[in-house]
C-alpha cells in the first residue's frame, strides 16, 4: 500500500504502496536502476586489460519491458497531518510540522492519483479528526467516494475526537473506520500515551463500534504491540467487538521519527523482540480477524526501506508515474501480509 503525508518544507503528499496493472492489489514496486559490480580476478595486467575490454552484458528484452511497465498506486495512505492530541511513546509519524495542504490542492492530488489507477484511499495522521474538527477530513472522504467514485475510502483514527454528527454528515461516504487501540487496560493506555484525562479510551472504542454499526461503516482495530501490552490477552475483547480486521503491528523504530537526535519520541523502551511478538500472535491465533504486521514533504511517495522515510518529488510537480518510481515496494511482502482484501463496504455484505 502507498503512504502520503505532509513534509515540513513542501506542499505536497507523502506515501502510498503500489501494485501493477496485472493485479488489482499488486504493483511492481519502484523501478530501480540495476547496478552491476565488476569483479576482477587475480592475474596480470594484460589479463585485467582484456577483461576491461569485454563487452558489457546486454540488457534483456524482459529487463527493458519490466522497466517500461507503468506502476499503479492502487492503494494509498494519505497522512495529511502530523498533529495529534495523543503522545504515544512509540509514534513513528510525529508532529514535526503543523502544515496541512489546502483542500483544493489535496483534491487535485487525489484526482491525479485516481487518474493513475488508485482504487483505495486511507486517510491517517497524526490524528485526521484534529484539523477543522474533522470537516477537512469529511470533505476529502466525500470527494473520494462521490466525485472520484473510489471503491474504498477508509480512515485510521485514535477515535477520541469523533462525534456522532460526523457520521451523520459523512458516514455514507466512508467504507472502513480503523481505531487504534493498544490495550483494554486503561492504565496501560495511559502508560503508552493514549490517556484522555477523565475519558476512557476503551469505553469510547465501544461507543464508536456502535456508531459504525448504526451508520453502516465497517469497523477495524489497529494495535501496536510493545513492552507494555505484549503479555496481554485480548482475545475476548476483540471477539466481542467483532472488527472486520484486527491489524497487529510490532513496535517499530524509525530513525528521525521515534529514535535519534531529531526525533520527538524515543521508542527504545517500547521495543519488543521478534520472539515476544510471535508469542503474542500465537496467544491470539484463534482470533479469525487477526492480521499481523511484523518488522521483517506532502503528496509524495515515501520509500520506507532501510528504516527510513525517503520522500520522492511531489506528484503535484512531476505526476504520479514519475514520482512513484522512487517508492520502493515489495509486492510479495505486501500480499503476504494480507494487503489485498475486501475493502469496500458494498462488497463486505455485513449484517448491520
Amino acid at each position: 500500500m502507498w503512504m502520503l503525508v505532509p513534509v515540513s518544507f513542501t506542499l505536497k503528499l507523502l506515501s502510498a504502496f503500489l501494485q501493477p496493472l496485472v493485479s488489482l492489489w499488486s504493483s511492481l514496486g519502484a523501478l530501480f536502476p540495476r547496478l552491476r559490480a565488476a569483479f576482477w580476478l587475480a592475474g596480470g595486467k594484460k589479463s585485467q586489460q582484456q577483461r576491461g575490454r569485454r563487452k558489457p552484458r546486454e540488457t534483456s528484452r524482459k529487463d527493458e519491458e519490466d522497466r517500461d511497465l507503468p506502476i499503479t498506486p492502487t492503494s494509498v495512505n494519505y497522512h495529511f497531518t502530523r498533529q495529534c492530541n495523543y503522545k504515544c511513546g512509540f509514534c513513528f509519524h510525529t508532529a514535526k510540522t503543523s502544515f496541512v495542504l489546502p483542500l483544493a490542492e489535496a483534491k487535485r492530488g487525489l484526482l491525479l492519483l485516481k487518474e493513475a489507477g488508485m482504487e483505495k484511499i486511507n486517510f491517517s495522521g497524526g490524528e485526521p479528526f484534529i484539523h477543522d474538527r474533522g470537516e477537512y477530513l469529511g470533505q476529502l472522504v466525500k470527494f473520494c467516494k462521490q466525485e472520484l467514485q473510489l471503491p474504498s475510502v477508509s480512515v485510521v483514527s485514535n477515535g477520541s475526537l469523533i462525534r456522532e454528527r460526523w457520521f451523520q454528515n459523512y458516514g455514507e461516504y466512508l467504507d472502513i473506520l480503523a481505531i487504534s487501540c493498544d490495550s483494554f487496560d486503561e492504565q496501560v493506555n495511559v502508560l503508552i500515551g493514549r490517556g484522555q484525562g477523565n475519558k476512557n479510551h476503551v469505553e469510547n472504542l465501544q461507543k464508536l463500534r456502535t456508531w459504525c454499526k448504526n451508520y453502516r461503516v465497517a469497523f477495524k482495530i489497529n494495535s501496536v504491540i510493545n513492552r507494555f501490552n505484549v503479555d496481554e490477552d485480548m482475545k475476548e475483547q476483540i471477539k466481542a467487538l467483532n472488527p472486520i480486521r484486527w491489524k497487529v503491528f510490532q513496535c517499530l523504530i524509525i530513525e528521525g521519527e521515534n529514535s535519534g537526535e531529531d526525533a520527538l519520541r524515543e521508542a527504545g523502551p517500547f521495543v519488543i523482540s521478534d520472539e515476544e511478538f510471535e508469542a503474542f500472535l500465537d496467544r491470539h491465533k484463534d482470533v479469525p480477524c487477526l492480521v499481523p504486521e511484523s518488522n521483517q514533504k506532502v503528496m509524495r511517495f515515501v520509500n520506507c526501506r532501510n528504516g527510513r522515510k525517503d520522500p520522492s518529488t511531489s506528484i503535484l510537480d512531476v505526476g504520479v508515474e514519475e514520482a512513484i518510481k522512487f517508492s520502493g515496494f515489495d509486492e510479495k511482502m505486501f500480499l503476504k501480509r494480507g494487503g489485498k482484501y475486501v475493502w469496500s463496504k458494498a462488497d463486505l455484505k455485513l449484517d448491520w
